[in-house]
């Protein structure tokens, strides 16, 4: 057995496990997370995340598992501004409370599946053309860019969604949360739910993000001989993290309001350098650096937001 054969091993292992213990025998099928509950499964996730970077340096060294873990927190990140949009959904379709645990579950899983076939297929085409990549620096240029500069106002609308049109034209909706239904029989007639919609919603918002994530986690792994190892499990990590970090974070959306423009310098500063190598073909930048400057800048935006937030809340308590 190759030693990435064994990481693939484990990691399948530690995933069905981790999955059985968090999904299966710590969380009821309908039931509202607690935030204390949700604190703790958050640090389940996020300690596994870490522990497979402490194998991964074990078995395949210390460049690999910085790229791992690189991309792992750029993956997360971005799940964290996906779940301030996953909030919004819930809030706008009026799903009740207990059954949100159940929807997020059916979207994570769609994700995952949606994932693994992006990443195959960027893979795929990213060793036949090598060209692409600056293609993806480019969007992340611009998409950095583009949320930096995004007012606070412009707040993202489920009703204004291409999906929830599209979902409303093909499929009878009845417009209802049915004690969690997917579909009912109303009048000899089978209608899709709310729940069903926010599903479709939860899946196809992650493939948008994705279309962020993944180009970035390509340009910290290029030049990886484990790439195709490092970008499947800090993608499937982050995002198994997703419903637990969405119910500790959904009382404290306004306390990380400008996270986003943190992640659009470290998207920005990645797509940067997805772009040097046209220039200076025999520019490296060291995954260390990249690294430091995921860390510092999320860090420091949520410092700042918190900072902010408590700064207007003493402000108003002052009037």
């Amino acid at each position: 057995m190759t030693a990435d054969q064994l990481t693939y091993l484990v990691f399948g292992i530690v995933i069905v496990v981790a999955l059985v213990v968090d999904l299966g025998l710590l969380s009821k099928k309908s039931a509202e997370i607690s935030i204390k509950k949700a604190l703790w499964q958050t640090l389940f996730w996020v300690s596994l995340a870490f522990a497979f970077f402490a194998f991964l340096w074990w078995e395949s060294g210390k460049g690999p598992a910085l790229e791992y873990i690189s991309a792992y927190l750029m993956e997360w990140s971005l799940s964290i501004d996906n779940i301030f949009v996953f909030i919004l959904i819930f809030s706008y379709f009026k799903i009740e409370s207990d059954h949100v645990a159940r929807a997020l579950l059916i979207g994570i899983v769609l994700a995952i599946v949606f994932r693994i076939i992006f990443i195959s297929i960027g893979v795929a085409l990213v060793e036949r053309f090598h060209w692409l990549l600056y293609i993806f620096g480019a969007f992340l240029v611009y998409t950095g860019i583009k949320i930096f500069t995004v007012r606070q106002e412009d707040e993202y609308n489920p009703a204004n969604s291409t999906v929830y049109k599209f979902i409303n034209r093909i499929f009878p909706i009845l417009h209802e949360d049915v004690s969690g239904k997917l579909t009912v029989v109303k009048n000899g007639k089978r209608f899709y739910t709310n729940m069903f919609v926010v599903i479709i919603m939860l899946a196809t918002t992650d493939i948008v993000f994705a279309l962020d994530s993944i180009p970035a986690v390509f340009a910290i792994v290029t030049d990886s001989p484990n790439k195709e190892l490092i970008i499947y499990t800090s993608n499937i990590f982050a995002v198994l993290g997703l419903r637990s970090l969405f119910f500790l974070l959904k009382g404290a959306v306004n306390k990380f309001e400008y996270l986003q423009q943190g992640i659009a310098i470290v998207l920005v500063f990645i797509g940067l350098k997805m772009l040097v190598p046209i220039f200076i073909s025999d520019f490296h930048l060291p995954v260390t650096i990249s690294l430091l400057v995921i860390v510092i800048c999320l860090v420091g935006s949520v410092m700042y937001s918190i900072q902010s937030a408590n700064r207007r809340k003493n402000e108003n308590d002052t009037i």
